[in-house]
């Protein structure tokens, strides 16, 4: 992870004459692409392929600057989406805008700040972007907006009625369906294109601040007691954002894609990670309604002694849904060819291992 001596801010701190991240200062062409958010788990693989691939001329809109984004060569931007002049001015100069900046939480307390990220920030960048020309914007929205349900008996595609009954119990999934309908009302118009991506949990190496990856870190650390009984989607994190590329060249206005590549049970998901880590998958599966209520009580109570919780209410309640996708359309209209997903869990573990857990945690 960055520390504070890796951040910077927007204007950039002196450097001496002759120093690599001056020459990158100066060899940086006018940008023409932003993207914010771009410091995240799916923004840092974006913006690292797209700099692989020849582009330069981007913008990287981010809270806190690190020093691997500078030395990219791209230009940074310290800012705010939820500040109306920290987006004005990012949006200057820019034709096509990836809008990544979001807030990933499972806890109610946080439900004001997510709606300002993904609600208002959504809405300020949309009428910045008209004022400014730009043409097109590419939207991270999430899966389950669209695609959750109780029973698993369906695997929604983007023709599926979104599930407002159940989206509307966590802030996250709610706040993420608001920004969808804020973006489509405010960038909306004659010459103006707006892509809405729906991928599945991210996975995949580089999650250094575990906003998808914490499931299988705690699977690795032996945290996770019993099997949940509902399933999931994931997709990888690289391909994700070489969808997202492929979206800003041929993405429908107005359309959404929901990105897949597996849709497992939790009990054959915690199988598969236990034959790639050697550690042995929890085989207790309660009731989901005990489940649920039994993690509500813990909670409480540790809350109630202000000690830190050592489950999440939220996230086992959700575990007890499925979270299965149809991503033929993105394949058809967008050629998403999702990699093997054991190839997935496989690196995801490696970067786990390496980063969070000592390179040990095959060896207890």
């Amino acid at each position: 992870m960055a520390t504070t001596k890796q951040k910077r801010t927007a204007r950039m701190t002196p450097v001496k004459p002759g120093s690599r991240r001056r020459a990158a200062i100066e060899k940086r062409p006018r940008a023409i692409t932003l993207i914010t958010g771009g410091t995240g788990f799916l923004g840092s693989h974006l913006v690292r392929q797209l700099v692989a691939g020849g582009t330069r001329d981007i913008r990287v809109m981010a809270t806190s600057i690190p020093d691997w984004l500078v030395d990219l060569g791209v230009e940074p931007f310290a800012g705010s989406i939820t500040k109306s002049e920290d987006v004005k001015r990012a949006v200057e100069g820019i034709k096509e805008i990836y809008h990544l900046a979001g807030k990933v939480s499972r806890e109610r307390d946080d439900a004001r700040e997510m709606y300002a990220v993904h609600v208002e920030g959504t809405r300020l960048l949309c009428d910045a972007a008209r004022e400014a020309g730009t043409k097109t914007i590419v939207l991270a929205s999430t899966s389950g907006t669209i695609a959750v349900t109780e029973k698993g008996d369906v695997i929604p595609d983007e023709t599926f009625p979104p599930p407002l009954d159940i989206i509307s119990r966590w802030p996250y999934y709610a706040s993420k369906t608001y920004q969808e309908m804020a973006a489509l009302e405010r960038f909306n118009g004659k010459g103006l294109r707006l892509v809405i991506m729906n991928p599945s949990l991210l996975l995949g190496p580089g999650d250094d601040r575990l906003s998808s990856t914490k499931v299988i870190l705690d699977f690795m650390a032996r945290k996770i007691g019993a099997v949940p009984g509902g399933g999931l989607s994931f997709v990888d994190a690289r391909d994700a954002a070489g969808a997202f590329q492929t979206a800003m060249k041929k993405g429908r206005h107005g359309e959404r894609y929901l990105l897949g590549a597996a849709n497992w049970t939790f009990t054959k998901f915690f199988g598969r990670l236990e034959r790639l880590t050697k550690i042995a998958a929890p085989k207790l599966a309660l009731p989901s309604k005990l489940m649920i209520a039994g993690s509500q009580v813990v909670d409480a109570l540790f809350k109630q002694w202000n000690f830190a919780s050592p489950v999440e209410p939220g996230a086992i309640e959700m575990a007890q849904h499925f979270w299965y996708v149809n991503c033929n359309k993105a394949t058809r209209e967008i050629g998403f060819k999702p990699r093997d997903p054991g190839e997935t869990l496989h690196d995801t573990v490696s970067y786990l291992r390496e980063n969070f857990l000592g390179g040990n945690a095959f060896r207890k």
